[in-house]
Formats: C-alpha cells, structure tokens, sequence
C-alpha cells in the first residue's frame, strides 16, 4: 500500500517543491519545506506519512550499527536551542529543518566552513533524528527531492537515543 502511495504521492510532492524553488525567496518562501495545507489541503501529511516506506526508517540498533560505517552522515534537525538545552547524539551535525534545504545546495568548502562537517555527497548516506522522528521523516522528503537516494531517519529520534545512552551536551 505505501509503495502504491508514494508512486503517487512524491512525484506531485517534487513538481509542487519545484515550481517553488524556481518562483525563489521573493515571493515569500525560504526554501523550507512547503506547508501542509498549502501544497495539497489537508489530508496532505497523512498521505505523505504514508509514503514513506518502512525501509527508510531505523531504530537504535541500527543506527548504531551504521554510525561505524563510512560515509555515514547523521543530521539533527532539531533547532540549536533544543540542542544546546538536551544535547546531541554524539558525531551528529545540527541542521535545522528550515535550513536543511539551502544547506544541502551549498558548495562543499561553504558547508565544512558553517557545520565543521564534510558536505555530504549524492553517494553518502543521509540519516536524520530529532526529537521523536517528525521532522526526521520531513528531512528525509527534503533530502530526496534534492537527489539523495540513500536517506533514512531514526524514528525513535533523540527521546529513544537517551533511554540507550548518555547525550553530548553542547556549550
């Protein structure tokens, strides 16, 4: 059923994020994932929630398993206050959700020079956590639409993270 969906579902999602990006910030839009009830009505999230196949989501098991890996980039897109309040999984980079779009497009010395983190490249994979995995699964429709084939994201997020270990707590 959700492959069905999301056969559906993400080719109008990208036509909608691109007629957006070519319109450009000035009419309004900051390169954020589009809203909701904007891009479709209502019913939108749950068609879209529904899209993502169980394939793309992870526990803790397996992140854990795939952060020993290469090319392996692990993205919280929590906002920097919620990082700095709770803390981070350890050898994550912090990229907000509103700038997940704008900094995946950056130029490889932009992105090192801003994250401290190599720029992930079309072959790395992408695996996103936030608190509870909600804005996880929207970072993971952003990093699609920009070509990333190899994304997943935490479900359980940064919650579960710390019922299985201690945070790294940021200044």
């Amino acid at each position: 059923m959700s492959a069905w969906l999301g056969r559906l579902c993400v080719p109008a999602v990208r036509a909608v994020c691109a007629r957006r990006a070519v319109r450009g910030a000035g009419d309004g839009w900051r390169g954020a994932w589009p809203a909701p009830h904007r891009a479709f009505g209502p019913r939108w999230s749950v068609t879209r929630s529904l899209s993502v196949s169980l394939s793309t989501t992870i526990e803790y098991k397996e992140l854990k398993d795939l952060l020993k890996k290469d090319g392996v980039v692990l993205i919280d897109v929590r906002e920097p206050w919620e990082i700095k309040e709770y803390g981070i999984i350890k050898g994550s980079v912090n990229i907000p959700l509103g700038d997940l779009m704008s900094a995946l497009q950056m130029t490889p010395k932009m992105f090192e020079e801003k994250y401290h983190k190599k720029f992930p490249d079309k072959s790395s994979t992408l695996v996103f956590s936030c608190l509870t995995g909600i804005r996880s699964g929207k970072a993971l429709g952003v990093a699609t639409l920009l070509g990333y084939d190899r994304v997943q994201h935490y479900v359980g997020g940064f919650e579960d993270w710390t019922k299985h270990e201690l945070p790294e707590k940021k200044p």
